[in-house]
């Protein structure tokens, strides 16, 4: 079974450089399958070669993700491992990514927008991650993902205990950025990905690389080094100058009047 129009996940890349994926397979509420996987990581892998800036992740309704396809574990195709390609895919981007959730998120299912560099959220949101509920541990590096935005203590109340977090109050804890209307949701996430997209490209991706390695040091003075070698090459770049100067001249005008 297939979304409506045979195709797993809906593509569209604007001109303006914005990619926006749909997981498009509601009658499967979105499951997490082999061929969602595939299909996902197949569509990043496209959009990012045509030049995509920015990458928006959402899901037709009502469900945004039902977790881990029961079929694909009943009967396994494939090594688990391989079910990971998708959100793994998505979390290897090199470009800004939103993932913006409405309805349920569940189990394997919340790899997909703790994979993403910001989440977007709607009251109507409700992530669940249930994976104890059916026999199986998380997997995917979900829990290293989960409470390095949660927390230790949040990781083991969703996790160990079957906690769940609405939209408002995922928010509240760090696993959304923001919550907002559900009639919002979507031009919320576009319009940040268009701001994204409208920056230096290549000035974004080092910005972004620069942002993942940085989370893994535990001193200051590496950090620094890592931000300064950064921007002796931003500003050795062609164009610089001219840019700054521009900006300066714009600055002095304004106060001129």
């Amino acid at each position: 079974m297939t979304g409506r129009d045979g195709t797993l996940v809906l593509v569209d890349l604007a001109d303006d450089g914005v990619a926006r994926l749909t997981l498009d397979d509601p009658g499967r509420r979105n499951a997490l399958s082999l061929e969602m996987s595939t299909a996902l990581a197949s569509a990043v892998t496209e959009v990012l070669a045509a030049g995509a800036r920015a990458i928006v992740l959402t899901a037709t309704p009502p469900v945004f993700c039902s977790g881990g396809s029961l079929d694909d574990l009943l009967k396994p195709e494939v090594p688990l491992r391989e079910m990971y390609e998708g959100f793994l895919r998505l979390a290897a981007a090199p470009v800004p990514t939103i993932a913006a959730v409405c309805g349920p998120v569940v189990g394997a299912g919340l790899n997909l927008p703790m994979a993403c560099d910001v989440v977007l959220c709607s009251p109507s949101a409700v992530f669940d991650p249930r994976f104890l509920d059916v026999g199986i541990h998380p997997g995917g590096g979900h829990l290293w993902r989960l409470s390095r935005l949660v927390g230790v203590q949040g990781a083991a109340a969703l996790i160990l205990l079957g906690d769940r977090l609405t939209g408002d109050e995922a928010a509240a804890r760090g696993l959304a950025w923001r919550c907002v209307p559900d009639g919002d949701l979507l031009d919320t996430a576009q319009a940040l990905a268009r701001r994204a997209a409208g920056r230096d490209a290549e000035l974004v991706v080092r910005t972004k690389q620069s942002l993942r390695a940085s989370v893994a040091l535990s001193d200051a003075t590496a950090a620094m080094e890592l931000e300064l070698a950064a921007q002796e090459w931003a500003v050795s770049r062609p164009g610089f100058t001219e840019r700054v100067a521009a900006i300066r001249d714009r600055i002095r005008r304004g106060a001129a009047r």
